[in-house]
């Protein structure tokens, strides 16, 4: 009777979930995505036949697992603040690979190279993750609207705009950084003030080109509102350069703020960030302590390459041009 009755409830979860499957396919929220899904699937196909972008996939997914778990590569020295590095005093002078426990070897005071290149991955893709994603909204949010509202407020935005464009980015980022101080949240800070212009001029020009359509037309005669045609119509068709701009800015961020900790504007001495672990290792370079500055310089590259042939590999699949 037990079996009989659990058979039954059985059936009746069955019968729950495939008919909310049946819904799920018939509601209109699903309909519209299908075509989106498919796109997508066959998006995913087109990376797959790029050599370059299988690599960089396999390289990106090779930083995210460490980022996302460092303590299981390296246990943090200080729970409470694991990214400062190690450090021993009684190790004055740097220790080469393989001696005295160090596996990528030691800075000064026995900082350890391999824990700071392991945390130091995820300080730099938190790092990126947080300022390009940031600058992606602002950016989207002021083209979007600048774009598809014209007059005066355009005039507004693009010539701000145009004001932080026309200065060199890193010159008034390194002018930002200085005035609010050494530290890895002004350093974000100054990025961020600075990197969402690129994307409001991009957004800027797909929005005018495309509100001129047919379609939008079509929306504004059925009595769609603003915001609707915005983010349901304009928006979905405009989003493509900007990521891959995103894709390649992830690197550039990390290549940025690393050159920052390298002048004394970014990361605070200790700190497990790879541009802080080069200019510990330069005055000892030429003495013979490489390994201070290949492997930070190493993981930097990885980051970057990774993020490089992926954006290359999404440019060449969601150009109609290179599709053809």
């Amino acid at each position: 009777m037990k079996r009989f009755k659990a058979r039954i409830k059985e059936n009746r979860v069955w019968l729950t979930m495939k008919r909310l499957k049946a819904r799920i396919k018939k509601s209109k929220p699903w309909l519209a995505l299908q075509p989106r899904l498919k796109e997508l699937r066959f998006d995913a196909y087109l990376m797959s036949k790029s050599a370059t972008s299988i690599i960089g996939i396999a390289l990106l997914i090779f930083l995210i697992i460490i980022a996302a778990f460092p303590s299981f590569f390296a246990a943090p020295s200080d729970p409470s603040h694991p990214e400062m590095m190690p450090w021993n005093p009684l190790l004055w002078e740097p220790r080469p690979p393989g001696v005295d426990g160090f596996v990528l070897g030691s800075g000064l005071a026995g900082a350890d190279i391999y824990y700071g290149v392991i945390w130091g991955a995820r300080i730099s893709m938190a790092f990126a993750i947080e300022v390009v994603g940031i600058s992606v909204i602002i950016g989207t949010l002021l083209g979007l609207v600048a774009g598809y509202k014209g007059g005066v407020l355009d005039e507004i935005v693009m010539r701000v705009t145009d004001v932080f464009l026309s200065i060199p980015s890193l010159v008034l980022i390194m002018a930002i950084a200085a005035v609010l101080g050494r530290n890895l949240e002004s350093t974000k800070l100054a990025l961020i003030m600075v990197w969402w212009s690129g994307y409001t001029r991009i957004i800027r020009g797909q929005v005018l080109s495309i509100r001129e359509n047919t379609y939008i037309d079509a929306a504004k005669a059925a009595g769609s509102s603003e915001s609707s045609i915005m983010l349901r119509h304009i928006l979905p068709n405009s989003w493509s350069p900007v990521v891959v701009q995103a894709t390649m800015d992830m690197g550039t961020v990390v290549l940025v703020m690393a050159g920052l900790s390298y002048l004394g504007l970014g990361a605070e001495p200790r700190t497990a960030e790879w541009g802080v672990m080069i200019l510990q290792g330069q005055d000892r370079f030429i003495t013979g302590s490489w390994w201070m500055v290949l492997f930070p310089g190493i993981a930097i590259l990885i980051f970057v390459l990774a993020f490089n042939l992926i954006g290359d590999g999404l440019r060449d699949v969601l150009d109609p041009k290179m599709r053809r």
